[in-house]
C-alpha cells in the first residue's frame, strides 16, 4: 500500500462590489446574543447598544447551541468552542495522507469542500463557480492560515454494508494558524469529517471573509445506520442527469449514504441497453429522456466522490410494461403480459399494466443481457433491488398461455399459492442470474414488501441470507415483528412517515391522493427504525431507512422542493437516531434548509424568515 501526500494552496479570487455589503452589514442596528444552554440555546435578535460589540446571526449561528449548525447531529460527544476566527481562501492550505488507491476520491473531494466555502459568499457566481473574494485590511485576518490535515488508514474505495463511515474532527487554535485534523478509517469517513468542517465555517459580512469556530473537538462520529437511503423514480416522470446530481449534492449534504434508482416500470424503460436496443426505443418517453450508458457510470462515480452509493432496481416480475413489447416480432414471443392492458383497474395497481411473461424463456434471456449491462454501468454491485411488490395475479390468470403453462408445472394448478410458488420461483431464478451478469460474484437482494412476505409464507418463498426485505406498508404492521422473527434484514420505508410523494392532489380521479395527508419533515424526524423494530433483540437486523419520491406527480421542476429538507430529516435520525424528537432539531434544521439553498438546491422554506432570525419565537 502506497500512501499519497498531497499539499494544496487555494487561490485569492479578488473582485469588486464586496465592499456594498460590508458597508451594509456595518448599518443593521441589531446584534445578536448566544442565550440557554444545550438544545434549548437561541440566538437573541437585539438592538445594539453603543460602543459595544456586535455579534451577526452567521456568528452566532456558529456558537450557539450544544451542535451549533451542524447536521445532521453527531452521534459521538461534541465540544465546541465559543470563539471565531476569520481568514481568507487564500491561506488555506491541506497535507492530505490517504492510501493510493483513494488518492483520486479525496483531491476531489477536497475540491467540493472548498467550492462549498466559495458557495458562502452572497455574490457566489453560479455560473464561473467562483466568489469574489476582497483581501481584508486587517493583517490578523489576512494573513492567518488554516491548515487542514487529512488522515486515512484503509484502501476502501467501495461502499459496502460494512464500511467504516467513523470519523473525528479536531479543530485546535494557534497564534497565527488554525490547525484542522480529521481522522477516518476510510475515505467515506473522511468525507463526512470534510463536511462537517464546511458546517462549522461560514460568511463574515464585516470583512468578507471566512470565519470558523476556533475550537472543535467530534470524537469518532459514526452512524447508527449503514443504510441511509432515498429512492426516487425515474420511470413515470423522466429525471435529468443535472437534477439527479443535485440530488447528490443535497443528499452528501445530510450524509445520507445510499441512492436508490427506481430506474424503469410499467411506464418507461429509459435506460439504454446496448445489445437491446428495442428496450429504449419501444420504452423511452423519447430519445431526448434517455439514459445513455456513460452517463448512469458518470453518475455512479459522481455519487462515489460524495459517499454515495447508486443502487439500481429494475423492477419485477411486475411494474414491468412499455419497452418490453417487442419481444413478437423478433420471434421471442410476448416477453410481458397484460401490457397497457384495460381496464387497468383489473390488472394492475395504477396505469398502465404489465408483468413479465413467466412462461415464456426467451424472457429470462432478456432479463440476463438487461442486468449483464446493468452490472457493467454500476460496477461493482454490491446491492441490487429486484423491486418485487404488487403482482396482479389476475393477470398471470387470465393470460392463455400463462395458464397452460401453470398446468404443466409444479402442482399443476390454478391456486393462488401455486402462482405466489412459481413467483418465487421465479425470483429466485432472477437471482441468480444477476449473480451470473455480476461476474459471478454475489449481491445481497432488496425486494420490497408484497404478498410473497405476508404473513406465515415469507420464510417458504425467500432466503433470509440472500434478501433484505424493505417495509413500505404502515410503520405498526404487524409484518414487521414476522419478517424480524425470521431473522431477516430490513429496511423501513414506511409510507405513512417516508413517502414524500404523498398528500397531493390525486392524479387518478380527484381529492387527495391515495397516501394523504402530506408528511412534514417533523413526523419524518420522528420516524425511528428501532421503535418500529421494537425489541432490542431485532436492532441488529434494522439496517437502516429510505425515504422514497415516487414520481407521479413530480419531475425536474418540483423535485428539490418535495425531497427538501425533508430529506435532511431523514438524514439526521438514520445517523444519530436521536433519543429527542423534532423540537430539539428545529433551530438547526431551518438554519440547514439555508445552508442548502446557499449550495444551490431550491429547498422548501420552513417559516417566515423573521423565525430565522428570531430563533424559538415561532412556537406552537
Amino acid at each position: 500500500m502506497k500512501l499519497i501526500v498531497t499539499w494544496c494552496v487555494a487561490v485569492l479570487l479578488l473582485a469588486a462590489g464586496a465592499a456594498a455589503y460590508v458597508e451594509m452589514g456595518l448599518e443593521s442596528p441589531w446584534t445578536f446574543n448566544c442565550e440557554g444552554t444545550g438544545d434549548d440555546a437561541r440566538c437573541v435578535k437585539k438592538e445594539a447598544e453603543p460602543d459595544l460589540p456586535v455579534q451577526t446571526l452567521n456568528q452566532c449561528k456558529l456558537i450557539c447551541g450544544s451542535y451549533g449548525p451542524l447536521w445532521p447531529r453527531p452521534s459521538a460527544s461534541v465540544t465546541l468552542g465559543s470563539g471565531l476566527q476569520q481568514f481568507t481562501v487564500a491561506k488555506m492550505t491541506d497535507l492530505i495522507v490517504v492510501p493510493e488507491e483513494v488518492g483520486g476520491l479525496m483531491r476531489e473531494s477536497m475540491a467540493i469542500f472548498r467550492n462549498h466555502l466559495d458557495m458562502y459568499h452572497p455574490d457566489y457566481n453560479w455560473i464561473e463557480g467562483t466568489a469574489p473574494w476582497t483581501v481584508p485590511t486587517d493583517p490578523s485576518i489576512a494573513d492567518h492560515n488554516l491548515y487542514i490535515q487529512i488522515s486515512v488508514t484503509e484502501e476502501v474505495d467501495r461502499l459496502s454494508l460494512s464500511t467504516d463511515e467513523s470519523y473525528s474532527l479536531d479543530i485546535v487554535p494557534a497564534p497565527g494558524i488554525t490547525t484542522v485534523v480529521i481522522v477516518a478509517q476510510t475515505f467515506f469517513g473522511a468525507r463526512h469529517g470534510l463536511e462537517s468542517l464546511s458546517q462549522v465555517m461560514n460568511y463574515n459580512e464585516e470583512n468578507d471573509c471566512l470565519q470558523i469556530i476556533d475550537s472543535v473537538v467530534i470524537d469518532k462520529d459514526n452512524p447508527a445506520f449503514p443504510y441511509r437511503g432515498l429512492a426516487i423514480d425515474t420511470s413515470r416522470n423522466y429525471i435529468p442527469v443535472k437534477d439527479i446530481e443535485r440530488t447528490l449534492d443535497a443528499m452528501s449534504s445530510t450524509k445520507l449514504n445510499t441512492f436508490h434508482w427506481h430506474i424503469t416500470d410499467s411506464h418507461s424503460f429509459p435506460v439504454m441497453i446496448n445489445s437491446l436496443p428495442k428496450m429504449h426505443q419501444y420504452g423511452a418517453y423519447s430519445s431526448r429522456e434517455l439514459y445513455h450508458p456513460d452517463e448512469v457510470r458518470g453518475l455512479v462515480e459522481y455519487g462515489r466522490v460524495r459517499g454515495i452509493r447508486v443502487m439500481p432496481e429494475i423492477d419485477a416480475p411486475a411494474h414491468v410494461g412499455n419497452g418490453w413489447q417487442w419481444g413478437p416480432q423478433e420471434g421471442l414471443g410476448d416477453l410481458a403480459v397484460c401490457v397497457n392492458q384495460e381496464p387497468w383497474a383489473s390488472y394492475c395497481v395504477e396505469p398502465p399494466c404489465g408483468q413479465l411473461n413467466l412462461a415464456n424463456e426467451n424472457m429470462y434471456d432478456v432479463l440476463l443481457k438487461v442486468y449483464q449491462e446493468i452490472t457493467h454501468m454500476f460496477q461493482p454491485v454490491d446491492l441490487i433491488h429486484f423491486g418485487g411488490d404488487e403482482v396482479n395475479l389476475n393477470c398471470w390468470n387470465t393470460t392463455d398461455e400463462i395458464v397452460e403453462w401453470m398446468q404443466t408445472v409444479g402442482d399443476g394448478t390454478l391456486s393462488e399459492g401455486h402462482y405466489m410458488q412459481e413467483w418465487s420461483n421465479f425470483q429466485n431464478r432472477a437471482f441468480d442470474l444477476f449473480t451470473d451478469a455480476n461476474n459471478g460474484t454475489q449481491a445481497t437482494g432488496i425486494i420490497w414488501t408484497s404478498t410473497l412476505t405476508e404473513q406465515g409464507g415469507v420464510d417458504s418463498f425467500l432466503d433470509k441470507d440472500k434478501y433484505i426485505i424493505q417495509i413500505w406498508s404502515a410503520g405498526n404492521d404487524t409484518i414487521i415483528k414476522e419478517l424480524l422473527e425470521n431473522e431477516f434484514r430490513v429496511i423501513f420505508s414506511n409510507y405513512d412517515a417516508w413517502y414524500f410523494d404523498c398528500g397531493f392532489g390525486a392524479w387518478v380521479g380527484e381529492g387527495n391522493n391515495w397516501c394523504s395527508p402530506y408528511i412534514g419533515w417533523q413526523k419524518v424526524y420522528d420516524n425511528s427504525p428501532h421503535e418500529m423494530a421494537g425489541s432490542q433483540d431485532y436492532y441488529d437486523q434494522v439496517i437502516g431507512g429510505e425515504a422514497a419520491m415516487w414520481s407521479e406527480q413530480v419531475d425536474q421542476v418540483g423535485l428539490d422542493a418535495k425531497l427538501w429538507p425533508r430529506g435532511a430529516a431523514l438524514g439526521e435520525r438514520l445517523w444519530s437516531n436521536p433519543s429527542s424528537s423534532w423540537e430539539a432539531a428545529e433551530v438547526r434544521m431551518v438554519h440547514h434548509r439555508q445552508r442548502m439553498v446557499q449550495r444551490g438546491v431550491a429547498a422548501e422554506r420552513l417559516q417566515p424568515k423573521w423565525c430565522f432570525q428570531n430563533e424559538g419565537l415561532c412556537y406552537a
